[in-house]
């Protein structure tokens, strides 16, 4: 293979669309057509250069089996042309290679998994990964579900692509958070299985579509681990979409939930104000530490007495992002409908709003340096 597998294939931001397939080695079809499928895109598939206007110039990328290379001969030059066959000591598919303007020379099956991934970058477009913020309680019963879901109602009632994960099995599903128990789409019994690559546009698609935004989380009947590399495939897929991820997580590290914590940009512990909880957080705080590098406090009212946010988060030792406002009558919002945020005059929806704000200004959740406006009761 021309280039270095770690080398990924330039793709232009926002486009989108299967590759162009030119070839009429029925079996090298078969082989592509499968890849293609493993990837989750649609190709086009054509004997030689496509006629018509921009054909070969507007496939995201090209793939050009053995057979089809004499053909292509006289189609203009262009980025993302691949030559592909299976004969591993063909001294002559250099040559043909430099006659189509390729990038990559490919034999199969040696390259499959590399092709795939390549595939999977241009039915998606590349473009920058979504920023992925997770949420964790100090203690039990912190609140740190109802923020992850407000962190995620709020993105999405601001246009932006939204994505919430719950990666807590013992948490009761944050989807009745969000009113959705009895939505239509997948939990995570259906992933607990996948390993390799996930298309981000098919997990998207079948996920459960909650308040502008797509939810996995879990099954009523079903106790499940996360296996890491499940864990692993869906967080990439969905960071792959770009927009905004946000993952409620679970105190204890294991390695599904150490592998979501690589993942991340920035993490939240939310901690409530009073001593134990204090004491609890730290431990949580020195755990997760070892694998997140950026990790906030968010503490929580009402304080017993001596306490405050400022002391709270130097108590565990991590710097305050804000203090999580106190909401009278949330859980009677929720039970009329109303998901935490869901109300955008609401304190907590102002706090979250506040952070995206400050977080996307320069694309990092992790340039918020303060406590967001407003945050601070």
């Amino acid at each position: 293979m021309a280039g270095s597998a770690g080398e990924g294939l330039a793709v232009a931001e926002g486009q989108r669309g299967g590759p162009l397939i030119v070839t009429e080695d029925v079996e090298l079809l078969d082989d592509l057509l499968r890849l293609c499928a493993a990837a989750g895109a649609e190709p086009e598939v054509h004997h030689g250069p496509p006629g018509g206007r921009g054909g070969w110039e507007r496939a995201p990328m090209v793939l050009v089996g053995d057979d089809a290379a004499a053909r292509c001969r006289g189609a203009g030059r262009r980025k993302g042309v691949m030559l592909v066959g299976r004969d591993q000591d063909d001294p002559n598919v250099w040559r043909r290679a430099v006659e189509i303007g390729a990038e990559y020379v490919l034999r199969l099956p040696d390259s499959e998994g590399w092709l795939v991934d390549q595939i999977a970058n241009a039915a998606e477009g590349v473009g920058r990964p979504a920023l992925t913020v997770g949420v964790m309680g100090g203690r039990g019963g912190s609140g740190a579900s109802t923020l992850a879901c407000a962190l995620a109602v709020s993105a999405a009632r601001a246009g932006r692509r939204t994505m919430l994960i719950d990666g807590d099995p013992l948490g009761g599903g944050i989807d009745v958070l969000l009113g959705g128990e009895r939505a239509e789409g997948m939990r995570w019994p259906d992933f607990a299985q996948s390993k390799g690559r996930l298309g981000g546009g098919a997990l998207e698609d079948s996920l459960p579509a909650l308040h502008g935004l797509r939810v996995l989380s879990w099954g009523r009947d079903h106790e499940v681990v996360i296996p890491p590399q499940a864990m692993r495939a869906v967080l990439a897929a969905a960071r792959r979409l770009g927009g905004v991820v946000v993952v409620d997580l679970p105190r204890r590290v294991d390695e599904g939930v150490a592998e979501a914590l690589a993942q991340l940009d920035l993490g939240l512990l939310v901690v409530p104000g009073e001593l134990r909880a204090v004491a609890a957080a730290k431990r949580v705080a020195s755990t997760v530490g070892m694998v997140l590098d950026d990790l906030r406090a968010v503490p929580r009212g009402p304080y017993a007495s001596g306490l405050d946010g400022r002391w709270v988060a130097g108590a565990v030792g991590l710097p305050l992002l804000g203090e999580l406002p106190w909401e009278a009558g949330l859980l009677a919002s929720q039970d009329d409908g109303t998901p935490p945020g869901g109300s955008a005059r609401s304190p907590l929806a102002r706090f979250c709003s506040a952070f995206w704000e400050q977080a996307m200004a320069v694309g990092d959740a992790s340039s918020v340096t303060g406590p967001p406006e407003g945050g601070t009761v």
